[in-house]
C-alpha cells in the first residue's frame, strides 16, 4: 500500500541545492552571493536614480525602474534560500513556505512577461507614432500598463497553485532543486499528472503566448519602420534603443519557455538547474547592465550625482 501525504499534513520538503560536493558549496556561495548583491544594488541604483532625476521621468525610464523592482523581488525569492542551502547544506521547507515560494514565483515570471510586452508597446509608439508618443503614452497610462501587469501576473497562477496545493504526495518529499519548482513538485505525485500538465500549458499560454506574440507584432513593426529611416545614423539611433530590450526578451524568454513548457516526463535536472540558475540569478543581475548603464542618460545622471557628492 502507497502512503500518501499532503499539504495538511504538516511535513517538510527537502530541497537539495545546486551541487552535493561538499569542495564546491563554499565558492559557489561566494559567486551566488556577489550576483545576489550586484542584483540587488545595480536595480535599486536604477531605480534611485530615475526616480531622483526628472529628465528620465519619461515612459521608457517608467517601465525600466517597473523592471528593476520587479527583479529585485524575482530574485529575492529564490536567491536567499539557495545561498542558506549553500551554507548549511539540503534544508527543510515547509509545504505552505514551499507553496507560497511557487505562487510568488510564478506571479513574478507572469509580471516579467507582461512588463516586457509594455516595454514593447512603448518602443512601437516611440518609433512608428512619434508624433502622438506624448499621448498616447502620457503618465496615467503608464501607471495603467504597469498595474495591469502586476494584477495579470498574480491572478494567472493562482487557480493552477491552488489544484498543485492540494495534490497527494506519495514519494519521498525530497526536491533535486534550490527553491519549490514546478516540475519537481509534480514528480513528487502519485496520481495520474495529464490533468496538472495540460493546465500548466494552458495558464502559461493564458499569459506568455499573448505576451510573445504582442512583443513579435511590435518588432515587426519596429524593424519595418526603422528600415524605411533614410538617414543611416537614424537608423543607428532607433536601433540602439531596441537592442537591450530584445537582449533581455531573448534570454528571458528563451529559458522560461524551455524549462516550463515541455512535459515533465522531459525534463532532464542536470540542464534544468542551470537553466533556472540563469532566469532566476543571472538575468536579473544582467537586465539593469542591459538596459541602463550602457544608456547616455542614465550614465549622465549618475556622473552628475557622483560629480555633487565630491564636491560635498
Amino acid at each position: 500500500m502507497v502512503m500518501t501525504y499532503n499539504l495538511s499534513d504538516g511535513l517538510d520538503l527537502i530541497l537539495l541545492g545546486l551541487t552535493d560536493t561538499p569542495d564546491a558549496q563554499a565558492p559557489m556561495f561566494l559567486i551566488f552571493l556577489i550576483i545576489y548583491l550586484l542584483t540587488v544594488l545595480g536595480n535599486l541604483v536604477i531605480v534611485t536614480v530615475i526616480c531622483m532625476n526628472p529628465e528620465l521621468h519619461s515612459p521608457m525610464y517608467f517601465f525600466i525602474c517597473n523592471l528593476s523592482f520587479l527583479d529585485i523581488a524575482y530574485s529575492s525569492v529564490t536567491q536567499p534560500k539557495l545561498l542558506s542551502i549553500l551554507i548549511t547544506g539540503p534544508s527543510a521547507i515547509s509545504f505552505p513556505a514551499c507553496i507560497t515560494q511557487l505562487y510568488v514565483f510564478m506571479s513574478l515570471a507572469c509580471t516579467e512577461f507582461v512588463s516586457l510586452t509594455a516595454m514593447a508597446y512603448d518602443r512601437y509608439v516611440a518609433i512608428c507614432k512619434p508624433l502622438h508618443y506624448m499621448v498616447l503614452m502620457k503618465r496615467r497610462v503608464c501607471i495603467q500598463l504597469a498595474i495591469i501587469c502586476w494584477v495579470v501576473g498574480f491572478l494567472d497562477p493562482l487557480a493552477h497553485t491552488v489544484v498543485i496545493s492540494r495534490l497527494p504526495f506519495c514519494k519521498p518529499p525530497v526536491l533535486n532543486h534550490f527553491y519549490c519548482d514546478l516540475s519537481q513538485l509534480l514528480s513528487l505525485s502519485c496520481v495520474d499528472k495529464l490533468f496538472i500538465e495540460i493546465m500548466t500549458y494552458v495558464v502559461g499560454s493564458v499569459v506568455a503566448l499573448p505576451a510573445f506574440l504582442l512583443t513579435l507584432v511590435s518588432y515587426v513593426f519596429i524593424i519595418s519602420t526603422i528600415l524605411n529611416i533614410s538617414s543611416s545614423s537614424g537608423r543607428h539611433k532607433a536601433f540602439s534603443t531596441c537592442t537591450s530590450h530584445l537582449t533581455v526578451v531573448t534570454l528571458f524568454y528563451g529559458t522560461v519557455l524551455v524549462m516550463h513548457m515541455r512535459p515533465s516526463s522531459q525534463n532532464l535536472l542536470k540542464q534544468d538547474k542551470p537553466l533556472s540558475v540563469l532566469y532566476t540569478a543571472v538575468t536579473p543581475m544582467m537586465n539593469p547592465l542591459i538596459y541602463s548603464f550602457r544608456n547616455k542618460d542614465v550614465k549622465k545622471a549618475l556622473r552628475k550625482h557622483t560629480s555633487k557628492k565630491k564636491y560635498v
